[in-house]
């Protein structure tokens, strides 16, 4: 009887197993052929960069916890006032505390000598109830407006005609403060409130909420107008930018910052325009950053970040050993460290002495700038110093200008929290939202106010029709 004939699926699969063999019989050919000739095998690729960061190295002095020994502690001051006396007497039931007027020990039951009295005061929060208020308002049709007119209470939002009640103002600050200043994801500020003071709200509903509250405080004369014209009106501004996602797109969140305030935008550009449309073309400050060339199309005094500096050259010098052993990284960490030194001096020297040492230094940033080489980090660097020379020392020439970035830094840290946790913004609308609500907040943190009394008269202030007024955000001038 004759053999049945195979398949076409039985012949691929013996196709694909042939092939599979004479591929791995033409690498194992390449792999003598590579030995024979005496050639060296390619060489590994890196491995990849651990995912867990290393360990401190064992025998490391490490700085000793707490404050150096002879400095006073750091206490909370004590309450300015006793709300409650509570008298805690000890175990027993005479007249003195125990039988027969005498007090008696709990674990033992013997009797207490040496009665002493002691003041223990505890400092507690009462989680306070949620007030639920009827505003009973009235409305008339306006046929010059053609539109009807309710009237509405201070303390009361907008109406909304809903099935359930308004969020009020107190709540809606507390809800924007836990997630845009505490980093709160939404349904964990849902659970805080319930469990803080027992006010039931979904947390999807809480976006729309913030967003309605940006729209109060981002409105034409409110609380973001008033920080933008603080930021103009400064005598420098630190800038600085991270990635955030937009519905899943690439934008940029910006901040820029200064002693008084704190500002910032979400845009899908990377581009000196956003700085410029905050600042202004008549800012007359100075734009503290770092080396992204962005910064250099701006037409505003420059200082550039000092230790951004330093950290390229350890960062370079780690990846390159030739760069590490020149005589540039030396003389060029040298100089930016006594950059940083001679500023911190300056009322030590004197006015003369001190800027005798400044044109020194520049001179030292100059010959540096010059310097010429075949390793390409050194001609990277010394163009870098062609550049940037004067705005590397602009801040020696003025007493409040800082030398280094940090405090844009300082601004972004919590937005990047933020951004870990909740992955960025699903809409162009709660983006814009969120920049707003952590410009208002930031602001107020830096002003040491209380977040949700701001908020709360911020937004009282424009459902009154009124503008910011300079003791809501910013103390009022003196004189």
């Amino acid at each position: 009887m004759d053999e049945r004939a195979p398949s076409y699926e039985e012949l691929a699969a013996l196709v694909a197993d042939l092939r599979e063999r004479v591929a791995s019989v033409e690498r194992e050919n390449a792999d003598l052929r590579r030995r024979l000739a005496g050639g060296a095998p390619p060489p590994a690729p890196p491995p990849p960069p651990p995912f867990v960061k290393p360990s401190v190295r064992p025998g490391r002095r490490r700085k000793k916890l707490g404050r150096p020994a002879g400095h006073a502690p750091a206490l909370r001051p004590p309450p300015p006032e006793i709300h409650f006396e509570v008298a805690v007497p000890l175990p027993g039931g005479g007249p003195g505390g125990g039988p027969g007027g005498g007090c008696r020990c709990p674990h033992c039951r013997g009797e207490l000598v040496g009665l002493k009295d002691h003041d223990r005061v505890v400092e507690d929060i009462v989680p306070p109830p949620v007030a639920v208020t009827r505003y009973r308002t009235r409305s008339g049709y306006c046929r010059h407006c053609r539109r009807r007119v309710e009237s509405r209470h201070p303390d009361q939002p907008p109406p909304a005609d809903v099935p359930h009640a308004q969020l009020g103002l107190n709540a809606l600050a507390a809800a924007a403060a836990l997630k845009h200043d505490a980093g709160l994801p939404y349904r964990k500020v849902a659970g805080v409130l319930k469990d803080l003071c027992g006010l039931t709200v979904g947390h999807a509903a809480l976006p729309k909420q913030v967003r309605r509250l940006a729209g109060w405080l981002g409105a034409p004369g409110g609380a973001a107008d008033a920080i933008r014209d603080r930021l103009r009106a400064g005598a420098y501004a630190n800038v600085d930018e991270t990635g955030w996602r937009v519905g899943g797109v690439n934008h940029w969140l910006w901040a820029l910052t200064n002693p008084d305030c704190t500002l910032y935008q979400i845009d899908r550009r990377r581009r000196s325009d956003v700085v410029r449309r905050v600042l202004g073309e008549r800012y007359a400050g100075t734009v503290v950053s770092d080396f992204l060339p962005t910064y250099d199309k701006l037409p505003y005094k420059a200082q550039k970040c000092v230790p951004h500096l330093l950290r390229d050259i350890e960062k370079t010098g780690a990846r390159s050993p030739s760069f590490a052993a020149s005589p540039f990284r030396k003389r060029l960490k040298r100089a930016a460290k006594d950059l940083l030194r001679l500023k911190a001096r300056w009322d030590e020297l004197g006015d003369d002495a001190y800027f005798l040492r400044v044109g020194r230094l520049a001179d030292r940033l100059d010959d540096l700038a010059g310097t010429v080489s075949d390793d390409r980090d050194v001609r990277r660097l010394a163009a870098r110093l062609d550049r940037h020379a004067d705005a590397l020392a602009a801040f020696l020439l003025a007493e409040d200008l800082p030398g280094d970035n940090n405090a844009a830094e300082r601004a972004i840290r919590p937005a990047v929290v933020i951004r870990k946790i909740s992955g960025g913004h699903r809409g162009g609308t709660t983006a814009t939202a969120a920049a707003v609500v952590m410009s208002v907040l930031r602001t107020a943190r830096q002003q040491g106010k209380n977040l949700i009394g701001t908020v709360k008269r911020l937004v009282q202030r424009h459902l009154a029709g009124e503008p910011c007024q300079p003791g809501d955000l910013f103390p009022v001038p003196s004189g």
